[in-house]
């Protein structure tokens, strides 16, 4: 395992994100092009859908 935790980290947290998108309120486009950012490039996908995807009316940090 040359990657450990972190290899199997990013995939579980990428379906995470884009479960969140597509439960979101946000239009089908939107969470198409959300779904596409964060599969096409999953490391930094994830990180701008943290810091600028979609939000719902509450915000958990």
């Amino acid at each position: 395992m040359e990657y450990g935790i972190l290899g199997l980290m990013i995939p579980i947290e990428d379906i995470y994100s884009i479960y969140k998108v597509w439960t979101s309120g946000t239009s089908t486009a939107a969470k198409l092009v959300w779904t596409l950012v964060i599969a096409l490039l999953p490391v930094i996908g994830l990180w701008i859908w943290l810091l600028a995807g979609p939000r719902g009316a509450a915000t958990n940090v």
